[in-house]
């Protein structure tokens, strides 16, 4: 089991909810830890909402949480983009990411944008595929929110995550994206910067090797794996739990 930390960062779908629905006994997990006086940071590589959003649906859930624990792949790539000196973008997203971004000034654009955001988009189309090709191939940043292959829903089920989406990009520019999202540290990276929080002093939490364990890894956190969401099984030699519910 890891080793006594100051901050546990908390994966969403798949590890504290699966859609609409709580995993059994996370509330009281979380809990516990705000009890003994350990920070919380909620990540997620979903960048369809805005922080008040998921604050709301957490709320509604019954797990305590405010707008500046939480950090989603929207917040992420707005930040990149600040940091790049970019101001200016075309989006394949939903609204919540386009509202996050015009919130830290970059401006939505379909003419020369100086970068191509390419998130979770349910209105996914060859239109905008072929707009996005033609905006990277004139020489706009390619920039991938995640590349989360799947998205986990209510029942077990799962829907095609960003990372399908991400895929059809590449394929017809040849371009590899800066990708924010977990496995990437950059998040992770970001909350231990904001908390004051050395990585060996952080936990992070979540349902994937490949993108929750690895971005922990690579920051160079402890890290944990609950069998709530994609893995249904951990490797030899990662720590692990049924539940987050089982989190003491």
């Amino acid at each position: 089991m890891p080793a006594p930390y100051r901050l546990a960062i908390f994966d969403l779908d798949g590890t504290l909810f699966r859609g609409e629905e709580p995993i059994p006994g996370a509330v009281e997990a979380l809990g516990r830890s705000r009890g003994q006086g350990i920070q919380i940071r909620f990540l997620t590589n979903n960048s369809s909402q805005t922080r008040e959003t998921y604050v709301a649906k957490l709320s509604s859930m019954g797990f305590e949480a405010r707008e500046e624990e939480v950090y989603s792949t929207g917040i992420g790539t707005a930040t990149y983009m600040r940091e790049e000196g970019l101001v200016s973008a075309f989006v394949v997203g939903e609204d919540g990411l386009k509202e996050t971004l015009t919130r830290e000034r970059i401006a939505m654009t379909d003419n020369d944008p100086e970068a191509v955001i390419v998130g979770i988009c349910k209105s996914f189309s060859y239109d905008l595929l072929n707009q996005a090709m033609q905006h990277i191939r004139a020489g706009a940043r390619f920039i991938a929110t995640n590349t989360d292959a799947t998205y986990p829903m209510e029942g077990g089920r799962f829907i095609p995550g960003s990372g399908s989406l991400v895929a059809a990009v590449r394929t017809c520019t040849g371009q590899e994206p800066v990708v924010i999202g977990k496995p990437e540290p950059f998040l992770v990276e970001m909350i231990l910067q904001d908390a004051g929080v050395q990585p060996s002093d952080a936990l992070v939490v979540g349902d994937r090797m490949d993108t929750d364990i690895e971005a922990g890894r690579r920051a160079g956190c402890q890290t944990l794996l609950v069998l709530t969401g994609a893995s249904p099984s951990a490797p030899q030699g990662q720590p692990y739990l049924q539940s987050v519910a089982d989190l003491a």
